[in-house]
């Protein structure tokens, strides 16, 4: 039956992607709010899918915590559904992305036009400075920074490898950093098309404070992200 309603589910959300893209495409035309608004209802519809075909319910903690104007985020990740969920709780979120994604159709489309920040990880150092000039631009419009600082889909369990650009991201900007635990990869896994029922948790934690030193932060925000992840794994955390 798992097969049966993950193989369901994967005709939904692709079937939902093209008619976003056709039927709302008229959005890319207009100023990036518009295309914010697509992205936002595409969320919402794919969570829905996701819990009355597949299972998986999606419960966002913390809300309390949640910021909203310019700041800055970083998330667990452990699949798709970590770039999907947070457009339904935040009002302007703004994703760091691989830049290999703008080419795909509806995804990449909107990601540009509601002015995503992309980056070809294969550049190394420029590609940081690339990062930064372009948060920098977002912040000034006042939107919500979204990083996964270990830059790729790590899968449950394994060891966490945070990456420096997170921390270039925190000095440069000088703004507070709000930490998002997850448990996502229990139920929508970094590989493969199965979707195992129960609840996803998206948990905002407490921001860590502007202005500390590079390794304290990083050593805070590791702690605090791999501590609430874990808790979610167990069944009394989920």
């Amino acid at each position: 039956m798992t097969t049966v309603r993950s193989l369901l589910f994967v005709v939904w959300l692709y079937l939902s992607m093209a008619l976003f893209a056709v039927g709302l495409s008229p959005a890319l035309l207009l100023p990036y709010r518009p295309a914010m608004w697509v992205i936002r209802g595409w969320a919402k519809f794919v969570l829905f899918g996701l819990r009355w075909i597949a299972g998986v319910k999606v419960e966002f903690r913390g809300l309390e915590h949640r910021p909203e104007g310019a700041t800055l985020m970083a998330a667990k990740h452990q699949g798709m559904l970590d770039v999907i969920a947070p457009f339904a709780v935040l009002p302007d979120n703004c994703f760091i992305m691989k830049k290999e994604l703008m080419p795909l159709p509806f995804f990449g489309w909107f990601a540009w036009k509601s002015k995503m920040i992309a980056v070809d990880r294969s550049a190394h150092s420029k590609a940081l400075k690339d990062m930064v000039k372009q948060a920098r631009a977002r912040h000034a419009e006042g939107r919500q920074i979204l990083i996964f600082p270990e830059g790729t889909r790590a899968e449950v369990g394994a060891a966490p490898d945070y990456k420096p650009g997170i921390a270039a991201l925190y000095r440069d900007l000088d703004v507070a950093c709000t930490p998002i635990a997850t448990n996502s990869g229990v139920h929508w896994p970094a590989h493969g098309f199965r979707r195992y029922p129960g609840t996803v948790v998206f948990e905002f934690l407490p921001a860590i404070p502007a202005g500390l030193k590079r390794a304290e932060f990083m050593a805070l925000l590791e702690e605090r992200i791999e501590t609430a992840s874990t808790a979610l794994l167990s069944p009394r955390g989920a």
